[in-house]
């Protein structure tokens, strides 16, 4: 039987918990990388970082819905921090000389040679289009009781993936034309999006076994929504 619990309630951090903080900064991280491959479908050109970036989204419904708000915010700026963390120890890598016999500069280069305003972009877009999704996924939960899970899924991952593309799009592609950044930005809110639907019946199942094997189900009630109450967990 589960044991249903307010935010308020401290609970100890878990191996499940831990697990999936662990799996959603690797997708952060590796979705950065995978953004430098380029690939089309159906004529659309998409990076590779779509194929991983909303496993994110997924992960961060499941500790919503299981640990809470509090906790999920925790984990968002972890995953802030280890990005931010790879960026700046990327471009430190490739401040070093050069062994003579390595051929392999450019191609490093290409990888990790960032520019400061697609960095800032993805970084702030992230952060907040996690948060919002984050805010709407707690928020609904307490609201239905704890009903239509999918429901309260695929509107905040919805409503973070417009923040995120909202603030991504006009920072790093300043200067394009309107339209076209329009299309962008549907593209991914759709694909990403949809991406999410299809997988609903495997998070499904993954919320539905850690909710029993930690005995917990966390409400938001009386909590602060505060995005930088950090340590408040």
């Amino acid at each position: 039987m589960q044991n249903t619990t307010t935010s308020g309630q401290r609970q100890g951090l878990s191996i499940s918990f831990m697990l999936m903080a662990i799996i959603f900064n690797v997708c952060l991280i590796a979705s950065n990388l995978f953004e430098t491959k380029l690939f089309t479908v159906g004529g659309i050109a998409l990076t590779g970082g779509v194929l991983i970036f909303p496993v994110s989204y997924i992960i961060n419904d499941c500790l919503v819905e299981v640990y809470g708000y509090r906790k999920a915010r925790l984990v968002i700026w972890t995953g802030f921090a280890m990005n931010f963390f790879v960026v700046a120890m990327a471009q430190i890598v490739r401040m070093l000389p050069a062994a003579p016999f390595w051929d392999g500069g450019e191609h490093f280069d290409y990888v990790f040679a960032l520019a400061p305003r697609v960095t800032i972009a993805s970084l702030l877009a992230f952060l907040s289009g996690s948060t919002m999704n984050a805010f709407i996924m707690s928020k609904m939960k307490v609201a239905s009781g704890g009903k239509r899970f999918s429901v309260r899924a695929v509107v905040s991952s919805i409503a973070g993936e417009a923040v995120d593309s909202l603030i991504f799009f006009p920072i790093a592609f300043w200067g394009i034309g309107t339209a076209e950044m329009l299309q962008l930005m549907g593209i991914q809110i759709l694909l990403k999006t949809g991406y999410e639907i299809v997988i609903l019946p495997v998070t499904e199942v993954v919320v539905r076994k850690v909710k029993e094997h930690e005995n917990i189900d966390v409400f938001d009630e009386g909590i602060s929504y505060n995005p930088f109450k950090i340590t408040d967990i």
